[in-house]
């Protein structure tokens, strides 16, 4: 059976594939001189879910050293996957339909983006905040 740090390992570089992917898309908006916020947009997904990936491979590096239980570990692997997939899923539909997300207001594909959004915003910080337990757990528990 695969560790908590495999799927993180796996799943992140699906989220690393997906971000590089919106290279293309970006320099194309660049080429044909797409609207600014369409531009800003693919820049945002190439950009953003690289980094997400990063947090996911190195959150797997470090999840063996956290002496936290292990449905911390679980909820920590779990919601990083999710946030992963949340903006997998936002940002490139916003850079698609030209929807920042920042509201649930119509149409169909504003309210997809911000839900999206929200939910990608919602699972980082829920995990962040349990890296801080786990961290300190480790640190100053045990």
């Amino acid at each position: 059976m695969a560790t908590l740090a495999q799927h993180l390992i796996f799943h992140g570089t699906i989220v690393l594939f997906i971000g590089l992917v919106c290279g293309a898309p970006y320099g194309r908006a660049i080429l044909r001189k797409a609207p600014a916020n369409i531009i800003h947009s693919w820049r945002v997904a190439h950009a953003s879910l690289p980094i997400g990936a990063i947090l996911m491979f190195s959150t797997a590096a470090l999840l063996p050293g956290f002496s936290s239980t292990p449905i911390v570990s679980w909820l920590i692997v779990g919601l990083l996957i999710a946030s992963g997939y949340a903006f997998c899923f936002a940002l490139p539909l916003a850079a698609l339909t030209g929807h920042r997300g920042l509201a649930y207001a119509r149409p169909i594909w504003a309210r997809m983006v911000y839900f999206g959004n929200a939910a990608g915003a919602l699972t980082s910080l829920l995990a962040s905040a349990l890296l801080i337990y786990a961290a300190f757990v480790s640190v100053f528990v045990n």
